[in-house]
């Protein structure tokens, strides 16, 4: 099992997981976080530290769950590694209940890692 983050991150990002991670598993984008599948340790600590409830375990058992994973998997891989929380967007409050923030507004480009 390992954690996902989902699209409730994008535009919020505010990165209260980041400082609770063991294993340093996040990386960022322009407007989101995800992941490392494979680095993930499984501990769950980060999971209610986000405020939007962008962090689910894979086995939730939706539909969605593989396309989080490979979403997860590919930008870990390409994004920057980022260990300390930063400043979410200053309109993070602006989007934190919008639904379907995926196909509105998701970058693939890389953010600022540490």
């Amino acid at each position: 099992m390992t954690y996902l983050v989902i699209d409730a991150c994008i535009r919020c990002k505010y990165q209260d997981c980041i400082e609770v991670c063991p294993v340093d598993c996040f990386y960022v984008g322009e407007n989101m976080l995800v992941i490392h599948p494979d680095e993930c340790i499984d501990c769950g600590v980060c999971e209610p530290e986000c405020p939007v409830e962008a962090i689910i375990p894979d086995t939730a058992g939706d539909d969605d769950s593989d396309k989080w994973l490979e979403i997860n998997r590919k930008f870990a891989e390409i994004w920057p590694n980022i260990t300390r929380k930063g400043d979410p967007p200053d309109d993070a409050d602006d989007y934190k209940d919008e639904e379907g923030k995926f196909s509105k507004y998701f970058s693939d480009k890389p953010g600022e890692g540490d």
